[in-house]
């Protein structure tokens, strides 16, 4: 691709907006352009207003740009919001009106009924949802596609190869995540040392209705929700990157664990096929050691594009049950929604 697109990161002070920047260095279709973030950080460097965390340093084409504030013009054609929720929505709207091409991490739009949300893995076909946005709000050349919730992204991701090959009726979810899915500085230290939080408020609704919507079927105009049943608890532990969660499945169709283990190993997709440069080679990677997966040294896996699952059994009450684990602030966030934005370009949604 001889010329980049231009690129605005909004919440660009942000963890995840801080993710965006790092993962878009280099990018071969995508470049940063404009970084905005709140008015009072409005006209400074970049350099100025961001206490850089996610890595050793600030990259070097970011320091000396401009930030605007979220109500100054943007120039650039493609923007990656990690806006927080409530207000998110007015503006990436805006943006959208004006022919941008909105790509969201925020959970706002998750749940609208004519945004798709998309795993381009699992969904990719929702993307024609688009069209049913467009004429329902008058959009040219504008979109907003939404990505899931971080824990969602990781779970579904897992269930993908099984609801494909066997079907799934009920799954039981609990999840272990990382202090860093609240952001920066997140859950005080004297909360979580020595300690777990067994409640993150709105996670386990977040997870239950967007992987229903995730799994369904697009009609003419809007998404029929799948016919799978979750239950979910959430909780806090005092780990920095890294959500985990253990999973228990009832199938539709039997399976012995060789198989189940057959189906992650084997699964392949459209990103894999289009060979999208954010596509990691696997996307679900299958760890036998019996102690594994472990946040510190699975979490990186494919580049930290990949749900890693291990000790895959038998269940004494439904059929099969694993654990899961993926990277948060990468796959679970910035690098799923370039991840969207990559699968737009390819059909077509950004020229």
């Amino acid at each position: 691709m001889a010329d980049k697109f231009n690129v605005a990161v909004l919440g660009a002070t942000g963890s995840v907006g801080q993710r965006f920047i790092q993962l878009l260095q280099g990018h071969p279709w995508f470049e940063v352009n404009e970084l905005v973030a709140s008015d009072r950080s409005s006209g400074q460097r970049y350099a100025d207003v961001c206490d850089w965390r996610v890595s050793d340093a600030m990259p070097e084409s970011a320091r000396e740009i401009r930030v605007k504030g979220l109500h100054d013009s943007i120039e650039s054609q493609v923007v990656f919001s990690s806006l927080p929720g409530g207000l998110a929505s007015e503006v990436e709207s805006r943006l959208a009106s004006e022919g941008k091409q909105v790509f969201t991490n925020a959970s706002d739009n998750r749940m609208v009924p004519d945004v798709p949300l998309v795993i381009p893995e699992v969904n990719p076909e929702h993307v024609g949802l688009i069209d049913v946005q467009r004429k329902n709000r008058g959009w040219d050349r504008g979109l907003i596609v939404a990505n899931p919730n971080c824990s969602t992204i990781h779970l579904v991701l897992a269930l993908q190869p099984i609801w494909e090959q066997f079907g799934i009726e009920l799954a039981m979810v609990t999840t272990l995540q990382a202090v860093s899915g609240s952001g920066y500085p997140g859950v005080p230290s004297l909360d979580m040392i020595d300690n777990l939080v067994p409640y993150i408020g709105g996670e386990e609704e977040k997870i239950e209705s967007e992987t229903t919507k995730i799994l369904g079927t697009l009609t003419e105009d809007h998404i029929a929700s799948a016919a799978i049943t979750l239950s979910t608890q959430c909780t806090r532990v005092p780990v920095r990157d890294g959500h985990t969660e253990s999973v228990s499945l009832k199938l539709r169709k039997s399976a012995s664990v060789d198989e189940v283990i057959e189906a992650f190993s084997s699964f392949r997709a459209l990103p894999q096929e289009l060979g999208l440069p954010f596509a990691p080679e696997k996307p679900v990677v299958v760890r036998d050691q019996p102690d594994r997966p472990q946040p510190v040294l699975d979490r990186d896996a494919q580049n930290g594009m990949a749900s890693v699952v291990g000790r895959v059994r038998e269940c004494s009450i439904f059929d099969v049950k694993f654990m899961v684990l993926g990277h948060n602030t990468i796959r679970g966030a910035a690098g799923a929604s370039i991840l969207n934005a990559e699968l737009l370009v390819k059909k077509g949604y950004i020229s």
